[in-house]
Formats: structure tokens, C-alpha cells, sequence
């Protein structure tokens, strides 16, 4: 009688554990690679980690919390460093995350990135993610091998908020630091310190704490189901590049940014030489769009601006702009229809 006492509890309990497996919700990883994927040769190896990469599995294997928050999916999108992102890796990234939510039993989805360009990946997919489910884009400062590593506690508190009912309809969101930040406003602020990521004018958009997911503020710009964006049958994008302004800065850049004919042009400051390189960029019919090199705060729209043809690119800063631009240029090449997109957007 007590073994077979046993066997109905053992019985119990397992029929217990899958109906709690099946009530998890389901959140999709998609791996790109990074420094969360890195491997350094010792545990002390926090700045050089080129010693080996660290697959979906082994990421999933090493946080068995994961099981209590959600039943993660791994799909490998590269595994390379962020600045080895490419249009067509951007493209194949969207376009999964999209077949992937579009699927009821999805709950969210969690993008494993490299930081350096980590900004510029999170913002194109909330320009290009047509869904409300939530997208958490999550990297790590120091590797996985490292003593004081990151990025293991990043990824849980990615897919705790991904699964969050409060997370829905807040766009895609950057998470390092136990700190959740828009995608539109988020940029890299440290080259070195675990606090890297600041959304400098307007904060952070909530925390992933350890008793909740707590939100203080959305996004109000337009973004993923609301975007006018779709890419879903494009394989390249418009060749947008960026032009820094300092003191004495040559046109140079600008007249062989012509020469190799872009489609559009980020001015990430004025300088005075800039001014015939903008005219002659714009008679060969290249949009041009001026950024600011400081990081925060809107570049206004002025009557001379405005006369110049030059689009103002509000307070995105030069690289984000070039993402916008990219993806307007899919739309339109007309000048006051692309100054409405950078306002909405």
C-alpha cells in the first residue's frame, strides 16, 4: 500500500509539473552574439574574450531559473560581434521575430546582442516588428566566462519581462543592469561599466526588480504595430552613411559620400564646409539630415534649415538616424514627407 501511496503522489506531482509547464508562457530567444556570448581564456578576462562562443543551448542550460518564468525557445540568427551586423542579418532578424510572434502561443521574444551597435538593432526593430507582444533586446559588458560576469542575470530579467502581461504594447525594449529602457531613446553611454545604457533626457521606461516587473512610462512615439514600415519582402536596405562635424572638418568626406552614390546622408554636426558638400549631395538627388554630435536634446527645424532642404532629425542621435533614413527612403524621397517621419518617429 505505501508504494503504491508513492506512485499516486509521484503520479500527482508529475501531472502537477506539466500542467505547470504548460501554463508558462513561451518566449522565443533569438541569439545574434556579442560579449554575452563570449568566452575569455580565464575568469579574470574582462575586456579580451575572443577565446570561444557560446551556442543557444549553452545559454539556456546554464540559467535553470528560466523554468520559472517562462519555456524558452532558442533560434540562432549569427553569432558574430555587434559591429558585424549587416542589413541582411538586420533583415533576417526582423522577419523572424515577426513570424515568430505572429504565432498565438508566443508570448514575446529576447535578442541576444553585442552592445557596441546594440542601440541601432533594438531601434530598427521597433520600427520594424509589427506586433505588440513584447521584444527585449539584451547584451553584457563583461563575457560569459568572466568572475563577475553579467550577462546571465540580464538574460533572466529579459525573459521575465518579455513575459510580462505589463510589457505589452511598450515597443521593443533594451535591458541590461536590471534597467529597462526604450529602444528609441537608449544609447551606449560607457565604453567599460556594467551601468553603460541611459536614455539621457527621459530615463528609464521601468526596472525588472526582483518581486515584479515595474513600468512607470510608454513610449508615445510611433513604433511596431503602429509603424508605417514593412520589410517583409525587402533584402537590402537604401546605403545611408554619416558624416562627423569638428573644427576645420573637410567636405571631403561628403563629396565622396556623393561620389559612391548614397542614397542619404547624416550630418552628426554643421560645420562651414559642409554647406556646398550639402548642395552638391542634394543635386544628385541624396536626402540629407542633420544630427547633433552631443547626445541629447532636438535639433529644431529652422526657416533656414527648413530652406535648405535639410531634414532636422529631432533628438535622435546620428547613428539612429541613419536607421530612420534607411527605412523612410523604402517610403518616399520627398523631403517634407521624410521631416513627418523623423517628427513621428
Amino acid at each position: 500500500m505505501k508504494r503504491l501511496h508513492r506512485l499516486v503522489l509521484l503520479a500527482l506531482s508529475l501531472v502537477t509539473l506539466g500542467v505547470h509547464a504548460a501554463e508558462l508562457p513561451v518566449v522565443k530567444l533569438f541569439t545574434t552574439g556579442g560579449t554575452i556570448q563570449s568566452k575569455g581564456a580565464h575568469r579574470q578576462k574582462l575586456a579580451e574574450y575572443n577565446d570561444g562562443r557560446v551556442s543557444p543551448e549553452e545559454l539556456i542550460a546554464d540559467l535553470p531559473e528560466l523554468k520559472t518564468f517562462a519555456t524558452v525557445e532558442p533560434i540562432e540568427i549569427s553569432n558574430v560581434g555587434s559591429p558585424g551586423m549587416t542589413t541582411e542579418l538586420l533583415l533576417k532578424l526582423a522577419k523572424s521575430i515577426n513570424a515568430e510572434l505572429a504565432k498565438p502561443g508566443v508570448a514575446g521574444a529576447v535578442v541576444t546582442h553585442g552592445t557596441a551597435t546594440l542601440e541601432e538593432t533594438a531601434y530598427f526593430l521597433h520600427l520594424t516588428v509589427k506586433s505588440d507582444k513584447p521584444v527585449v533586446v539584451v547584451g553584457a559588458m563583461r563575457p560569459f566566462t568572466a568572475i563577475s560576469r553579467d550577462g546571465p542575470f540580464n538574460l533572466l530579467n529579459a525573459v521575465r519581462t518579455a513575459a510580462a502581461p505589463e510589457a505589452v504594447g511598450k515597443g521593443v525594449m533594451v535591458l541590461l543592469d536590471d534597467t529597462i529602457h526604450s529602444a528609441r531613446f537608449v544609447t551606449k553611454n560607457n565604453t567599460y561599466r556594467v551601468e553603460t545604457f541611459v536614455s539621457r533626457e527621459l530615463g528609464p521606461i521601468g526596472y525588472s526588480d526582483s518581486d515584479r516587473i515595474a513600468f512607470y512610462r510608454t513610449p508615445l512615439t510611433r513604433h511596431t504595430s503602429k509603424s508605417e514600415f514593412d520589410i517583409s519582402k525587402l533584402d537590402t536596405l537604401p546605403a545611408v552613411d554619416i558624416v562627423y562635424g569638428y573644427q576645420e572638418a573637410s567636405a571631403a568626406p561628403l563629396e565622396a559620400l556623393v561620389t559612391a552614390g548614397v542614397k542619404g546622408i547624416i550630418l552628426n554636426d554643421s560645420a562651414p564646409s559642409f554647406a556646398k558638400g550639402t548642395a552638391l549631395a542634394q543635386s544628385k538627388g541624396i536626402i540629407v539630415v542633420q544630427s547633433d554630435r552631443k547626445g541629447s536634446g532636438r535639433v529644431v527645424l529652422s526657416e533656414r534649415t527648413a530652406g535648405r532642404n535639410v531634414i532636422t532629425a529631432d533628438n535622435l542621435n546620428a547613428q539612429k538616424a541613419r536607421v530612420l533614413l534607411r527605412l523612410a527612403l523604402t517610403k518616399t524621397t520627398d523631403v517634407k514627407e521624410i521631416q513627418r517621419i523623423f517628427n513621428e518617429y
